[in-house]
């Protein structure tokens, strides 16, 4: 549409896209001023509903005339696609002003004071937006604020378009019975401007949340943050205009934006007064004294004073800068082993910089702690986000809009979040560094993405790019954002799929022989005989975890599944390049090993845990692909088919090994996810091949023994000296395992270093005990905390049934494991 001519409209430019609408630039060639035409997009166009909201848009802000409210000039119809021409408003959004830079308090009374006029005007003539959030609000250069997009509004008195249970609006900013769904009246509009103020205030919205479902039940059921608790400090009468808007009760909110104006009007009357007092007190003060030289000759003291105490307090950075802070952030440099992560000494050198400026040593320490990436997007304009991968609960950092290029970020493992409007957003996770065979660091990469518009990609699944592997080129793919989950797989169920031959395509073989039809389905029923899988129980899954990921299905059920819902069990090298491994042409380095990953992942040995429910995001934005239950894929393997990322109950290093079951097991551990390939034919047939596991391990019963004289030297490394252990048990209590637990600690051999131990003694079994003393695994370097060991995988799947049998198990909380570790020690 771009260069053509509607009625005086001449289109320039597209600036905007929406759900209702597709906004373009335009000049109006009869009154010579540019104007904003919005169409209807043409997926809607021949709608008679989505029609119709079009015009009660145009009504609704046509009523309305208002100097914080967006001007509609006319309606028209093009081509059978409903237009609406309207001010065009010179500025930029208030979420794009918020993301951009942090508001002052007179800024944000400024903006709010006059969106509340804003509303006021609207509610006065029974118009209730339905859809505020800072988006749909623009600031201009001068100031002035313009409410946009009564898209959703409700007239009161005109018709119902919103059908009974049907959920409008933007999900953060929904009140809580918009979210529910329920009836709404003005005071819907009152809640959205709270979250919009708070947001202004914090930098960000008051119930947040990856997911939509996650965001209605902190709305539902949760109080916001505190705003007192921000960063920035937060004037008590905002806190209480905020608190009020945002009660769930609508009768507890403000009854109307004009209560809202006068407790803005109230704030701003104590400033001024505020600042009245200040100037009368210098005026008195001036008048103190009378002879003309006194103000002269005060203002000039004041002025040596305010210098010197800068020169001082200049000397003191820069002398704290040189002698503090570098040799600190060398220490930190020389201590990382692992240069990994380097956030530490980075975020300490920002602040060195900010003393010393282009300083040349500090420049060289930033050589060493950092790298300068791109980061594209297609399209480009979408906001940038990121966060440390271990602060998952942590607040992002907004590093700009894209394409942004040659940004300097620390080496590390970051959490990553890219937003467009119209656009899906993406979460993802990666390092700022590469690695390539045995080479040191290479150097940064460009952190390239495409975006998919809203409701264009597979619900539920995550692009994957394009990269080379070992078995050819990969094209773009998609992989699902969780596993396959009970809920899912019960719409498989109850639509007949055990029944139905048409998804079942491979012949059936146990234990070497093929199986019939009717033998398979025999195989897999849960225990009382229904088809399901083994963890099922009467052809349901247990209640309350229909969230959870289905496990106890064989091979074969994952494939019929698979064929069901029209997607496919991912290939080894689609599994693969989804987690995040690095290939030389894949743009999302590995994450760092499964130590990164381990500790937000569900290696727990409990049992699986809700999909999407704890914090591990692997490169491309899935869940779970580490721990939880073990992934089926498509491969044929020497001794059934291929399995992935490990189960609860696995060792972490289970994320990057290849495993393989027969295709008939029916492990409560086996679950699936589902990937979907746009354009199957350029998938290299060497994808979908038979996959060769190598197997390493020695048989020591065939190893030679080494000499006495060997043996002796590799003994000498473990001798120490024998002294008094010192021994103290810090605490005894009864464990609700079903034993005695007791803390023990005691002198090292070394350091002058106490090493704690956990003694687990049955509780109905007399002494003497024979003692198992336990080395743990790898994960024990990763784990914070040794306080609680006994829901560690380790002990409840290894340790427990010592315990339970009459022994006694010590464990002891060796040098580098738990509370005794550290980067040094973690296990890569």
């Amino acid at each position: 549409m771009i260069g053509s001519t509607i009625g005086q409209y001449r289109i320039v430019e597209k600036i905007g896209q929406g759900g209702m609408g597709e906004v373009f630039l335009a000049d109006d060639t009869s009154l010579h001023r540019k104007v904003a035409l919005k169409f209807l997009p043409p997926a809607l166009a021949d709608s008679p509903e989505f029609r119709e909201r079009f015009l009660v848009e145009a009504q609704a802000a046509a009523a309305l005339s208002h100097p914080n409210i967006c001007v509609i000039h006319e309606v028209g119809e093009a081509e059978g696609r409903p237009f609406i021409a309207m001010e065009y408003v010179e500025g930029e959004t208030l979420r794009q002003k918020i993301r951009a830079e942090s508001l002052g308090t007179e800024d944000v009374v400024t903006i709010m004071t006059q969106v509340a006029a804003g509303l006021e005007e609207a509610h006065e003539k029974g118009i209730i937006h339905r859809d505020i959030k800072s988006s749909n609000i623009m600031v201009t250069g001068s100031g002035q604020v313009k409410i946009l997009d009564f898209g959703l509004a409700k007239v009161r008195g005109g018709p119902t378009l919103t059908k009974a249970q049907t959920t409008l609006g933007t999900v953060a900013y929904m009140s809580p019975e918009q979210a529910a769904g329920d009836e709404v009246d003005h005071r819907t509009d009152l809640w959205s401007a709270g979250v919009v103020l708070y947001e202004m205030l914090t930098g960000e919205v008051p119930f947040p949340g990856d997911r939509e479902t996650v965001v209605i039940y902190h709305i539902l059921n949760e109080s916001p943050k505190p705003i007192k608790d921000s960063e920035h400090p937060v004037p008590t009468e905002l806190q209480r205009v905020v608190a009020r808007a945002l009660k769930k009760s609508p009768e507890a909110r403000y009854a109307s934006a004009g209560e809202v104006l006068a407790d803005l009007g109230k704030y701003e009357e104590a400033l001024r007064a505020e600042a009245s007092g200040a100037i009368n007190l210098r005026w008195f003060l001036s008048r103190l004294r009378r002879p003309r030289v006194a103000i002269p000759t005060s203002l000039a003291v004041i002025t040596l004073i305010l210098l010197g105490v800068w020169f001082f307090q200049r000397r003191a950075d820069i002398r704290w800068a040189r002698e503090e802070a570098l040799p600190e952030i060398a220490r930190l440099i020389g201590e990382n082993d692992t240069w990994r992560n380097l956030v530490p000494p980075y975020r300490l050198a920002e602040q060195a910089e900010a003393i010393l400026g282009d300083d040349p040593e500090l420049a060289e320490l930033f050589s060493q702690i950092s790298l300068n990436i791109d980061v594209l997007t297609e399209p480009p304009g979408a906001e940038i986000f990121m966060k440390e991968y271990e602060a998952s609960d942590g607040e992002w950092s907004f590093l700009g809009v894209s394409p942004l290029e040659g940004v300097r970020l620390p080496i590390g493992i970051f959490r990553w979040k890219i937003e467009k409007e119209g656009y899906e957003t993406v979460l993802a996770a990666a390092s700022t560094w590469n690695v390539g065979g045995e080479e040191e660091l290479l150097g940064g990469y460009d952190l390239v993405r495409t975006l998919d518009e809203v409701g264009s990609a597979p619900p539920g699944m995550v692009r994957v790019q394009a990269t080379e592997t070992e078995v050819g080129p990969l094209g773009d793919f998609f992989i699902g954002r969780y596993e396959v989950t009970n809920r899912e797989y019960k719409e498989f169920v109850d639509a007949g799929g055990y029944r139905n031959r048409e998804y079942w395509k491979h012949q059936f073989v146990k234990d070497g022989r093929q199986l019939t039809w009717d033998e398979a389905m025999r195989e897999f029923v849960d225990p009382s005989d229904q088809p399901g899988p083994s963890s099922w129980l009467g052809g349901d899954y247990p209640q309350g975890q229909g969230e959870y990921p289905v496990s106890g299905v064989s091979w074969y059920e994952a494939a019929a599944y698979a064929e069901y819902a029209g997607k496919s069990l991912p290939t080894s090298q689609h599994w693969n390049v989804a987690r995040g491994d690095f290939t030389p042409m894949i743009q999302w380095p590995q994450l760092g090993g499964f130590a990164t990953l381990a500790p937000f992942a569900n290696f727990r040995g409990q049992g699986p845990v809700q999909a999407g429910s704890l914090p591990g995001i692997t490169a491309y934005g899935a869940f779970d692909m580490a721990g939880n239950v073990r992934e089926w894929c498509w491969n044929e393997t020497p001794q059934g088919r291929l399995v992935r990322g490990g189960a609860w109950n696995d060792n972490t290093y289970e994320f990057r090994y290849t495993r393989q079951a027969p295709p008939m097991d029916r492990s409560a551990k086996n679950g699936f996810r589902l990937a979907v390939y746009p354009d199957p034919e350029t998938v290299p047939d060497a994808a979908f091949g038979f996959q060769r596991l190598s197997v390493l391990f020695s048989d020591f019963r065939t190893q030679q023994a080494v000499s006495d004289a060997i043996f002796e030297v590799y003994r000498e490394q473990f001798s120490y000296d024998e002294t008094e252990l010192n021994s103290e048990v810090e605490y005894r209590e009864e464990s609700p395992g079903g034993w005695i637990r007791e803390k023990i600690s005691f002198d090292a051999a070394y350091g002058g270093e106490r090493v704690s131990a956990y003694l687990f003694l049955p509780a109905n079994t007399p002494p003497p005990y024979q003692t198992v003393i336990y080395f743990p695994g790898g994960a024990s370097t990763w784990m914070p905390s040794s306080e609680d060991l006994e829901s560690y995988y380790e002990f409840t799947m290894f340790l427990s049934y010592l315990v339970r049998n009459g022994r006694a198990v010590l464990y002891p909380v060796y040098k580098g494991t738990f509370e005794r570790g550290g980067p040094e020690f973690m296990a890569l």
